[in-house]
């Protein structure tokens, strides 16, 4: 039986939505989560919790950017495939010409002013974070079990702290899921709106593995143009657990072959930190620097289109098979448990890395508990809580 039906949304619609997060988004790709909740189940109610989860619970178990996959999929839901490709331009482009910027004029960009902005942009982040797992827990942790599978994805994320431990967590809330969440239902009734059905998946899925197979043979003799390609298409189909895993799979990619030096590509990946959006725009970085036909440009837009299309494409694929898993008890309780571990992931995350490299002085944790009363309480809008925090570093850094 065919699943297609209407989208509910306009692509510009999509596109303005994403792109207000694509210059505010910062913090990682799990403080990523918080702001998508925020802006699309509470504030624009584009979808309910229930689908918010099913969603992100496939996004976290599929390699590829967990964040822009689960942005993407929000996009086909609103306004079909234009609409998934909205989402993707307005999350990714403010942060990819940001990189690219900085590649191109890394040597202007320095001084205690600009560190003053980039430092209040980060406690931007925690008030951001700690507003969105608030939310989060009250809603995908209302019971002691779950409550408690919360606390020791949190506890395990702290002593682990690599990336493979998120997998592992996300691992041991699937498992524990059907013990701990056993009360929990599905809602037959509640359906993904796709305009693709099972065979447009299966097609999907096919050109995905393709181009990964393609990408996996040696290509010693080809064009640079076509090397690099497949390098950046191979890491962004191959990584698991987030963004920053992507980066020895870059580093085997660009700095082995001798395509880049290791300096400058530490210094992208610090720049990365810095800027809103996706982690993987860092591949606009590296695509400007290492040029494709003497053009930073067409390097930086080829690279970004490289890493980013596997994900996307799989994700797709997935969909239609997902929804009709996602409607059975036992994986509804699955999904139960593993939406309670992305609570502890997001937790973990408010902590490290966001709180302990924005709070540095108990001046900055006045200012981003101010950002959070005023975010959650007064209901600023995140753009007015950035100016806030942005204003309130410059003027009390001393230069």
């Amino acid at each position: 039986m065919s699943n297609v039906t209407a989208p509910g949304g306009s692509a510009w619609e999509v596109l303005t939505a994403f792109l207000r997060l694509g210059v505010s988004s910062f913090g990682g790709p799990i403080a990523h989560l918080g702001y998508f909740h925020r802006e699309f189940v509470e504030r624009r109610r584009w979808l309910d919790d229930e689908r918010f989860g099913q969603m992100l619970a496939l996004c976290q178990f599929l390699p590829g950017p967990a964040s822009s996959q689960l942005g993407f999929s929000i996009g086909l839901l609103r306004a079909g495939g234009w609409g998934g490709l909205a989402a993707f331009v307005g999350f990714t482009l403010p942060s990819a010409l940001l990189m690219f910027a900085f590649a191109a004029l890394s040597a202007r960009m320095s001084g205690a002013p600009g560190q003053a902005a980039i430092h209040g942009l980060k406690l931007v982040a925690v008030a951001v974070v700690a507003q969105g797992l608030l939310g989060m827990a009250r809603r995908l942790t209302p019971d002691l079990p779950r409550l408690l599978l919360a606390a020791l994805a949190a506890l395990l994320i702290a002593i682990g702290g690599n990336a493979w431990m998120q997998l592992l967590v996300v691992a041991l809330g699937a498992a524990l899921g059907p013990w701990l969440c056993r009360t929990v239902t599905a809602r037959p009734g509640d359906r993904l709106v796709l305009q693709h059905g099972r065979r447009g998946g299966i097609a999907l899925l096919a050109v995905f593995a393709v181009l990964l197979l393609l990408s996996l043979v040696p290509w010693s003799g080809a064009p640079p143009w076509a090397q690099v390609t497949a390098g950046f298409y191979r890491a962004g189909a191959l990584v698991f657990g987030g963004g920053h895993v992507v980066l020895p799979l870059l580093k085997q990619t660009v700095v082995d072959p001798g395509w880049l030096d290791g300096n400058s590509f530490l210094a992208g990946y610090g720049a990365a930190q810095a800027v809103p959006g996706p982690m993987f725009s860092l591949a606009a970085f590296l695509g400007e620097r290492i040029g494709i036909g003497h053009s930073g440009a067409l390097g930086a837009t080829v690279c970004l289109l490289a890493i980013f299309l596997p994900g996307l494409l799989l994700v797709s694929a997935a969909l239609p098979f997902w929804q009709a898993l996602a409607a059975r008890n036992d994986a509804a309780r699955v999904l139960a448990g593993v939406n309670a571990a992305v609570v502890g992931l997001l937790a973990a995350a408010l902590y490290d890395p966001v709180w302990i490299s924005a709070v540095h002085r108990p001046l900055d944790a006045a200012i981003a508990l101010s950002a959070f009363a005023l975010l959650a309480w007064a209901r600023w809008p995140a753009l007015a809580i950035v100016g806030w925090c942005v204003m309130a570093s410059l003027l009390t850094v001393p230069f």
